[in-house]
């Protein structure tokens, strides 16, 4: 049972919560007024029964009332006749239509109070339902504005969140360009120091070797030539040593 209650309770609340979500308090509040309208009209029907009560009872007093006086005259002339009896009759009759007069009206009274408070009752819903329904407008009226105003700030959010998820994007491409071109600065630099083979260049293999073998040639021959001079260098200095002094003081003297 306590698990049933539990269901039965979440089940409620996930209802109620589904039916204010689909509310229109702008429906609820016209339906409210018309069911406000319906029980005035129904006060307005209570008083003008209870008026038309209070009605057949003065047309009922004013019936007896003149049957009253209709038997007081009878009697009289009963009397007048010397028919003791029938004026007794007369003005018995007469005491019972008397006694039928006073509780017809302690029934007007009391159905004249009934109307009077049903009137009154009548006349404090009207000016209810009239405030009523200036609050409705008026209520129904900043409603509509609210729903006006959410839904524009809704419009704004999202053009915000779309320039936002562009502004992001724009931000990612431009990293991509930096980054692509930080990365070419990079290889440019490689390739310019020779850690990388440009492999788009229109050298090779082979003419990696001929370039090399040049290189080669070329310093083979500059070492040729320093040979060359160095051995000249020394040519000449063996020939000094091998000098007369004669020759030498001659040399000097020139």
């Amino acid at each position: 049972m306590g698990i049933m209650k539990r269901v039965q309770t979440i089940f409620q609340a996930k209802a109620n919560a589904a039916l204010d979500k689909a509310e229109d308090p702008r429906q609820t509040l016209d339906l409210a007024y018309e069911q406000q309208l319906d029980n005035l009209t129904k006060v307005k029907r209570a008083v003008a029964d209870v008026a038309t009560a209070r009605k057949r009872i003065e047309i009922q007093a004013e019936q007896l009332k003149a049957q009253g006086d209709k038997l007081a005259e009878q009697a009289k002339a009963a009397l007048a006749q010397g028919n003791e009896p029938l004026a007794r009759e007369a003005l018995g009759r007469r005491e019972a239509i008397a006694s039928q007069l006073k509780d017809l009206e302690t029934q007007h009274v009391s159905v004249d109070e009934q109307e009077k408070k049903l009137e009154d009752t009548a006349t404090k819903l009207q000016t209810e339902i009239e405030s009523f329904r200036t609050r409705k407008e008026t209520i129904k009226a900043t409603y509509t504005a609210a729903e006006a105003s959410t839904h524009v700030n809704e419009a704004v959010t999202g053009i915000s969140t779309s320039m936002n998820d562009a502004g992001a994007a724009l931000q990612r491409a431009q990293d991509k360009v930096a980054e692509m071109q930080a990365r070419s600065g990079a290889l440019d630099e490689l390739l310019a120091s020779g850690a990388l083979t440009d492999l788009t260049g229109s050298s090779d293999d082979i003419q990696a070797q001929l370039d090399k073998a040049s290189t080669t040639s070329s310093v083979d021959a500059q070492l040729a030539a320093l040979k060359t001079q160095l051995a000249a260098g020394d040519d000449a200095g063996a020939l000094g040593a091998g000098a007369t002094p004669a020759e030498e003081t001659s040399q000097e003297t020139n």
